[in-house]
């Protein structure tokens, strides 16, 4: 993997990560598409992976720090009594919505490790994740719930179709704004749980992988690269998270819309590429 493509790279994974489009998606298909020849299950590609996951998780935890701290606070119960009980529920919402995801990777590792080698699977379902929002959008709930009306029950469903993204080309951040707009939620409040669960999830993805980094071969200068590629998508998920929470304030009405039909023509075209030549 060249500079150049590691540079490419940490920025699709910043600004994918978080709009509703698929990082696992584009990961597997551009690479293919560009005939760039890396294997992403390679132990030298291992320390970059980390590293990418640890600059997005670093991103969204200064983004959002005012809520962690407040959720920390609430935990250890040094807030006013009415805070603590609202910080512990907001809490304990995040961990529910967090388990089934936690569960199925767990039980599905092996086979949704195979599918991140088909380019021609990630496609489809990059146009399957366009429907997807499409769907959500048209379907949404009525009523504009605000984020702190959520209830366990609305955690478990979140939490169930955050699920769906374990499949490269379904964006993990769609669907559980999906199932937020579902539950009548609005698309800011949606997104921001879905920003909020997404954390505890990049970090124990990275956390599961250092032991593994622990006993692998790693050529000399990849560290290096890494942590550049770390700090390049770190800047481009702050950037990103910053522009979506405006952008889904601003245009409560449809805004899921444009990224559904950017990824039924990506989805649509990667496969036309992939399949005829």
């Amino acid at each position: 993997m060249t500079s150049l493509q590691a540079i490419l790279i940490a920025v699709l994974q910043g600004a994918t990560e978080l709009f509703p489009v698929s990082s696992l998606g584009h990961a597997v298909v551009l690479p293919a598409l560009l005939h760039w020849s890396i294997d992403q299950r390679a132990p030298a590609f291992l320390p970059f992976l980390v590293m990418l996951h640890l600059g997005t998780a670093t991103a969204l935890l200064t983004y959002f720090w005012r809520d962690w701290w407040s959720l920390a606070i609430g935990v250890l119960g040094i807030s006013s009594p009415h805070q603590t009980q609202e910080n512990r529920r907001v809490f304990l919402l995040i961990v529910i919505a967090t388990i089934p995801a936690v569960i199925l990777g767990f039980l599905l590792e092996k086979f949704v490790r195979g599918l991140f080698g088909s380019p021609v699977i990630a496609a489809s379902f990059l146009l399957v994740n366009g429907c997807l929002l499409l769907f959500g959008e048209r379907l949404r709930g009525r009523g504009h719930r605000p984020l702190s009306s959520l209830t366990m029950l609305d955690a478990v469903i979140i939490g169930c179709w955050q699920c769906t993204a374990l499949i490269p080309g379904i964006s993990r951040s769609g669907a559980t704004i999906v199932g937020g707009l579902l539950r009548g939620v609005d698309h800011e409040g949606s997104a921001h749980f879905s920003f909020l669960i997404a954390t505890p999830i990049i970090l124990g993805a990275t956390v599961l992988e250092v032991p593994k980094l622990l006993h692998a071969e790693i050529p000399a200068g990849v560290f290096e690269l890494s942590a550049i590629a770390a700090v390049v998508a770190g800047i481009t998920a702050y950037a990103s998270t910053a522009f979506l929470m405006r952008y889904f304030r601003q245009h409560d009405s449809w805004a899921l819309n444009p990224f559904a039909y950017y990824c039924m023509a990506i989805g649509a075209g990667a496969l036309a590429v992939l399949l005829l030549t």
